[in-house]
């Protein structure tokens, strides 16, 4: 099949990574698949999915709000586009509606699909009638609950809302990567337990939960290492309850890091503890795919597809007293450690891989395209 991705993230985000993502595992199975990123991210985005394998990338202006001018131009180069692709899929508003506008004036319209990455009501007006119940094929969601919001808004049958979660690259992330290389770098023993979370440094994300976690631990004599990575506004605020914890020599920051899978393979716990989300979780995939046992908040994506105690440690967002006691029962029991791994890494194999997703996606457009020839 020839598929179109248009995508108008600005950065990096969830949606820019999963369209990515998506692209380079049908890429991988056989499929033509054509990246499409707003004019201008070559930095912040295009760069980005070349690094995750994408070949296929170009450009529109995507740019936000009414630009006639703009959308024209978008328009015109669209319907160009149209007789040389069977599928178009998009992330967001602005790429949904240029499609769906450039569907409604080509002669033979393509299967229209969008993806919803985040948890946000959909209003139920005019335009929106329209645009998703006439001009829209499927919905793709990341999480149920995206999914059932979109049921709840009535803009289009229960059937026609899809969700697929996952879509980590198992190849990428996985338990045979040697992490002693990024230890040494951080100056952690080879014989230490090593704690880590992979975020942004912002106020929903669950930091300083983190912390006031290792400081009631240390107070039993539990003194695992911590390892941050990631960058934010909340820096300094973390540092300063890292101080105040008297956790200085304890637990380190380490900012932006490049080759993210040979760092997170130097963990021994990994942590997604933010205290609420509405995406997919990325980093919780990763996390499995990698073999770590994972002890992650009940939020977003993670009590929909996990199990306590059979593919992680689940624990309730922002509770440090619940936090500190499944990092005690990690650190105390080498055996629930390789078990949670070994159970995370098959799960994400056999369902949560980018290759599932993209299966699961070539045969929803197979089927789209046939009831279209039908």
């Amino acid at each position: 099949m020839r598929v179109l991705h248009l995508m108008s993230c600005r950065g990096w985000s969830s949606d820019a990574y999963w369209a990515a993502r998506v692209a380079v595992e049908m890429e991988r199975a056989g499929h033509e698949v054509t990246l499409c990123c707003r004019a201008g991210t070559e930095a912040r985005v295009i760069s980005r999915a070349r690094e995750l394998g994408a070949t296929r990338i170009e450009t529109l202006g995507l740019r936000s709000g009414l630009r006639p001018h703009d959308d024209l131009s978008d328009l015109r180069r669209l319907g160009d586009w149209l007789p040389q692709v069977d599928v178009l899929h998009v992330h967001r508003g602005k790429e949904h509606w240029l499609a769906a506008l450039a569907n409604r004036l080509s002669k033979r319209p393509r299967p229209l699909i969008r993806t919803r990455h985040i948890v946000q009501a959909v209003r139920p007006h005019a335009a929106n009638r329209w645009l998703y119940r006439t001009a829209t094929d499927l919905v793709v969601t990341v999480t149920e609950a995206i999914r059932r919001q979109y049921v709840a808004s009535g803009l289009l049958p229960a059937e026609k809302v899809i969700t697929l979660p996952g879509g980590v690259d198992v190849e990428q992330f996985h338990p045979r990567l040697d992490g002693s290389a990024a230890r040494a770098a951080l100056g952690i023993p080879d014989d230490a337990l090593l704690v880590g979370l992979v975020s942004g440094l912002r106020v929903m994300k669950g930091h300083t939960v983190v912390v006031e976690a290792a400081a009631r631990l240390a107070q039993d004599g539990i003194h695992p290492h911590l390892l941050f990575i990631g960058r934010g506004s909340m820096e300094e605020r973390i540092r300063e309850n890292i101080r105040r914890a008297s956790l200085d020599g304890q637990v380190k920051l380490v900012g932006f890091v490049r080759d993210l899978p040979a760092a997170m393979s130097a963990l021994d716990i990994a942590l997604y503890v933010p205290l609420e989300s509405d995406g997919m979780g990325r980093v919780v995939f990763e996390c499995l795919a990698l073999g770590r046992p994972l002890v992650a908040s009940r939020v977003g994506v993670v009590p929909e597809v996990l199990g306590d105690g059979r593919d992680a440690l689940l624990v309730p967002p922002g509770d440090p007293g619940l936090l500190a006691e499944a990092i005690r029962r990690l650190v105390a029991d080498p055996g629930l450690r390789t078990a949670l791994g070994v159970a995370g890494r098959r799960l994400v194999v056999e369902r949560y891989s980018g290759a599932c997703v993209a299966a699961r996606l070539a045969d929803l457009y197979a089927g789209l395209l046939a009831r279209q020839a039908s």
